[in-house]
């Protein structure tokens, strides 16, 4: 169990900073080498949990780790053996588009249902998050998939927000990491359970706790330029995508001053970004199990589960179908990242590429 408030990175993926190496020397360890990443990550993992060296320095590293702007800021690597670690994670976790035909013939006869994160992957990752719209022709995309597959979008937002964003009523929303979900409001031809909309919201005991922690950090963060606080329901997000990076770790400080009166609250990190959430048993993937469930899925050996996410928090999900057997997730990318995902594509334009294609293969097949 890690200690109250404490930032546990789940990886870290930039190069080896000029803090960290120092950090490594003073404690009379190694720096990291161009062929120990992963070594490195287990090991800034382990000093957190241990409580050794410094608070802050772990803090920053994880924060660091979150941010696509800094995984090629320093190279370590010669540019030959940064493209062989490259083709060698294509190899491990190629691109759906590629193997198209592969997924379609393990999809054939099997019921698609569709998960997909939002920012990040439907939309793109933009400074300001109440301005992270998606296109009108991934609308479309995302329309014409829930046509012909049970869809749902999982997202950390507030789940009406989400749906703000999206604007279809034939999905179902998941919000606040799957702590807030409803049904359609507005039934497809392939969904046959509709005598209730689907409610579930494990965590409505932690609304009055989560608020009062809303304002407070809203009134702890406001001396910090570019910080923001996101109030997603069930959960309370700090957006530091505007902040100075030497301003982070006082951020995190405030954030961690304000989380350790509410034990029964913990700190996670996505993209840039602290949330703070109740302490259940429950994520991304409990929501797409709960989802499945609903639809009458449970039990079937006959679903083909499709998540598409890209951010730490949608690796919940892609456990859960790696240990199912069942279907695959898809890792929205442009860099290597530890994932327990299949395949990968590069950015919200190949997954509205991938959308578009999963549903011209259904209308072909339907037809012959």
């Amino acid at each position: 169990m890690t200690r109250q408030g404490l930032l546990v990175p789940q990886e870290i993926l930039s190069p080896i900073s000029a803090p960290a190496t120092a950090t490594a020397t003073v404690m009379g360890l190694p720096p990291r080498s161009a062929a120990s990443t992963a070594k490195y990550k287990k090991l800034m993992t382990h000093l957190e949990l241990h409580g050794i060296g410094s608070q802050n320095c772990a803090s920053f590293e994880s924060m660091k780790a979150s941010s696509p702007t800094h995984l090629r800021s320093v190279p370590l690597l010669s540019t030959s053996h940064c493209e062989s670690d490259d083709s060698d994670w294509n190899r491990r976790l190629p691109s759906v588009l590629s193997k198209f035909e592969e997924i379609t013939e393990a999809a054939k006869g099997k019921k698609i249902v569709m998960f997909l994160d939002y920012d990040g992957t439907l939309s793109p990752i933009v400074d300001d998050p109440d301005s992270a719209f998606m296109s009108e022709a991934m609308r479309e995309a995302v329309k014409s998939v829930a046509k012909y597959f049970p869809t749902a979008i999982v997202s950390g937002r507030c789940r009406d927000k989400v749906f703000n964003f999206v604007q279809l009523s034939e999905l179902y929303y998941a919000g606040s990491h799957g702590l807030d979900i409803k049904g359609p409001t507005k039934w497809p031809k392939h969904i046959k359970a509709k005598a209730k909309s689907v409610l579930c919201q494990p965590a409505s005991s932690f609304l009055p706790m989560i608020n009062e922690v809303y304002n407070l950090l809203l009134e702890k963060t406001k001396a910090i330029p570019g910080s923001k606080v996101e109030n997603n329901r069930f959960c309370v997000s700090v957006h530091y995508r505007c902040v100075e990076e030497k301003r982070w770790n006082r951020l995190a400080e405030e954030v961690r001053s304000v989380l350790s009166g509410y034990p029964d609250l913990k700190l996670t990190q996505g993209r840039k970004v602290l949330e703070i959430r109740p302490i259940i048993e429950w994520d991304k993937g409990k929501a797409l199990e709960f989802l499945l469930n609903e639809l009458g899925f449970a039990d079937c050996n006959d679903i083909f589960p499709v998540y598409i996410g890209d951010d730490r928090t949608d690796e919940d999900a892609f456990k859960v179908l790696r240990d199912r057997g069942q279907g695959f997730g898809i890792l929205v990318s442009k860099f290597p990242k530890e994932t327990c995902a299949t395949y990968s594509l590069k950015e919200p334009s190949e997954v509205k590429d991938f959308l578009r294609r999963l549903v011209e293969w259904k209308r072909i097949s339907m037809k012959s």
